[in-house]
């Protein structure tokens, strides 16, 4: 069994929505309650942080410079480098108490991502994809906080979760139009011991997940069984990512989000980016098309 080393301790509040920058070598993540944006440099070991205008949740490259953000309110063109900011759309503006929360690229370049119900996780949010022309489609409601999106390797599949739920669902997914259509249950966590957070694909296929209080990462085949167990030693992974030149290092970040004093003090590491070569490959997430 691999186990999960600590790379930085960064003590997020809240690390989420790491990802392989392919262009500019970079891993790159969010601490959510915190509004900064990191970005790690693995060969030279260069860590740099952007203090983002409001919470960013997750976000990607663009084809076009600088990334598409999802920020706590709506989507948005931004430059961390220069601060610009140029709004595309508002999520849920009339829900107060949702915000965007985890989301990733398809495999043409649209950008698909979820809400969260902050106060009181109940399910009344969304799932929308944001296409490169910045027309916004719901693609699924009564979400309480999604997790999990990422794409099979041929892009024909999507996979999502719904912490609250304890579940993850698979969905065909129209490569052409973005389209999702029969939602099935992957696998249901009553008998694992955390909830599904941030999930990646590896070349084969198969659904690395971030279990939140599991305190573990596991590898998910495409019909739903347990095929891998990463030990991480802190209670609450967040969300993974394959990394390097050769996309073989899964990356995981962390939180101390909602954690006591007590709590931190027995996983003090908590908050920190971790990594382990798991014996296999990622994929690149691409680059948001518009």
């Amino acid at each position: 069994m691999k186990q999960a080393d600590l790379v930085i301790d960064c003590q997020n509040i809240l690390g989420e929505g790491v990802l392989w920058d392919v262009v500019a070598r970079r891993l790159r993540w969010v601490d959510i309650e915190s509004s900064e944006l990191w970005a790690l440099d693995p060969v030279s070991g260069q860590l740099r942080t952007h203090k983002t205008p409001e919470r960013l949740t997750c976000l990607a490259p663009r084809r076009a410079g600088g990334f598409v953000a999802a920020f706590a309110s709506g989507f948005a063109f931004y430059d961390p480098a220069t601060g610009a900011r140029e709004d595309v759309a508002a999520f849920e503006p009339d829900r107060t108490t949702t915000r965007l929360n985890d989301g990733r690229t398809d495999r043409q370049g649209r950008f698909v991502a979820g809400g969260f119900d902050e106060k009181n996780g109940a399910f009344i949010s969304s799932v929308v994809r944001l296409d490169p022309d910045r027309r916004i489609t719901k693609l699924f409601d009564d979400v309480a906080c999604a997790n999990g999106i990422c794409f099979s390797p041929d892009g024909r599949t999507m996979y999502f979760a719904d912490s609250p739920a304890r579940k993850m669902w698979s969905f065909d997914y129209d490569p052409e139009s973005g389209a999702v259509s029969n939602r099935r249950e992957l696998s249901t966590f009553d008998g694992q011991p955390g909830l599904p957070d941030g999930s990646c694909i590896d070349d084969a296929g198969c659904i690395w997940n971030a279990q939140w209080n599991g305190g573990r990462v596991v590898r998910f085949t495409p019909d739903g069984r347990v095929d891998q167990i990463v030990p991480v030693p802190v209670p609450n992974p967040t969300c993974v990512a394959f990394g390097g030149a050769s996309l073989d290092t899964l990356y995981i970040t962390t939180a101390r989000y909602l954690m006591t004093p007590e709590q931190v003090a027995t996983a003090p590491n908590s908050g920190a980016l971790f990594a382990c070569i798991p014996g296999v490959k990622g994929l690149a997430d691409p680059a948001f098309a518009g």
